[in-house]
């Protein structure tokens, strides 16, 4: 029997890497003459780059960059994949809402900035391919700082740069390119559609959720608008009509304009990168998971692109999740033959988040007895 281990990380409290060995050595301990394959997943938020290293052969090299506010350094860095010379940039690593306490949280302050230095420095090592993936974002500056790393320049009414953070926006009077621009082909992996302005936009959507006061989602939503239109009119290009360029506080906006990205979907270019779909040709089961599984998994997340490859082969589908509220019948219609809770009946949410190994090797030798044949 060969089964492939495939977890996303559970948030908070397990990366996908870690959860991935829990289950396979829970599943290992219980079919013993099992073939487990480990490829870990992500769909382009926090810990994509450590889950790609390990499901592609990749490796990091660390960087010292700015951090989410300016006074800030932080130790980040991108994956490295010498195969194809594809560098992938994780924005959580240097302009990531968890590197800030609550009191820091302010998006008119924050900055893409050092996302920017990371595609730099990829640039310079050789990197033929730059992958951006944008969750986890402590900003809304739609991705100005970053621009602003490699030579772009954001200029006021007055002819001044205009300072980092998402307060800056409404005062950008000219964009100017840089001379020698030289810029590989960059894709930003976004698992949402949101518009960059709107009712569904960054700033009303995301900027709560990164310290935005009401007045400050407002601020905020005017300097999207204008820079959008600022976009149009000076560099031709749309960036307020394009499904996800919400993303990250508009920084997949900022790519669309500034690195002449593409959008693309982060899960299935973890699973094209990691080779999975060969791997799942000869597979028995397939087992995925997260912290929760509920209807959010079934929309463009790890589960759902796991459970559509699944589909075109004769493999198996299960779920070991933290907390499994999808019921039955709905996820079976996904092809997904079973799913396991780590948390069961009556077992307290703190308990749960406080003991995440022991639950989870717990429920995957649950899985593997009832569904495995142990």
């Amino acid at each position: 029997m060969k089964i492939i281990i495939a977890m996303d990380s559970f948030k908070g409290t397990l990366s996908a890497n870690q959860a991935c060995e829990i289950v396979a050595q829970a599943i290992a301990e219980c079919v013993p003459s099992a073939e487990v394959v480990i490829k870990p997943m992500a769909d382009g938020g926090e810990g994509t780059a450590q889950a790609m290293i390990k499901a592609a052969d990749g490796r990091w090299i660390p960087q010292r960059v700015m951090g989410p506010l300016p006074d800030m350094q932080v130790e980040a860095g991108f994956a490295w994949f010498d195969s194809d010379k594809t560098a992938l940039v994780e924005m959580a690593s240097a302009s990531g809402l968890e590197l800030l306490s609550r009191e820091e949280m302010n998006p008119l302050k924050t900055t893409t900035y050092g996302t920017g230095q990371l595609i730099k420095a990829a640039l310079d090592y050789g990197a033929q391919k730059i992958l951006l993936a944008v969750g986890g974002s402590a900003t809304v500056d739609c991705g100005l700082g970053a621009a602003m790393a490699f030579g772009w320049e954001f200029l006021d009414s007055d002819g001044n740069p205009v300072p980092l953070g998402g307060e800056a926006l409404e005062r950008v009077a000219k964009i100017i390119e840089p001379e020698k621009l030289k810029l590989v082909p960059v894709e930003v992996l976004c698992d949402v559609e949101n518009p960059l302005c709107g009712e569904h936009g960054a700033a009303r959507v995301y900027g709560p959720q990164k310290g935005a006061t009401p007045e400050m989602v407002e601020q905020l939503e005017k300097g999207l608008m204008h820079l959008a239109v600022l976009v149009q009119e000076q560099l031709a290009r749309d960036i307020n009509n394009v499904p996800g360029a919400g993303a990250a506080g508009g920084l997949a906006a900022g790519a669309l304009a500034f690195m002449n990205a593409g959008l693309v979907s982060g899960i299935e270019t973890v699973m094209t990168r990691s080779s999975l779909s060969k791997e799942l040709q000869s597979a028995d089961w397939i087992i995925t998971g997260e912290g929760s599984f509920d209807r959010q998994s079934l929309y463009g997340k790890v589960v759902s692109g796991i459970a559509n490859l699944a589909l075109k082969s004769d493999a198996r589908l299960g779920v070991i999740a933290g907390e499994v509220s999808v019921p039955e019948k709905e996820y079976q219609k996904l092809g997904i033959a079973a799913a396991v809770g780590c948390r069961t009946k009556g077992m307290s949410l703190d308990y749960a988040l406080a003991n995440p190994r022991e639950l989870l090797h717990s429920a995957s030798q649950h899985f593997a007895k009832e569904y495995l044949g142990s």
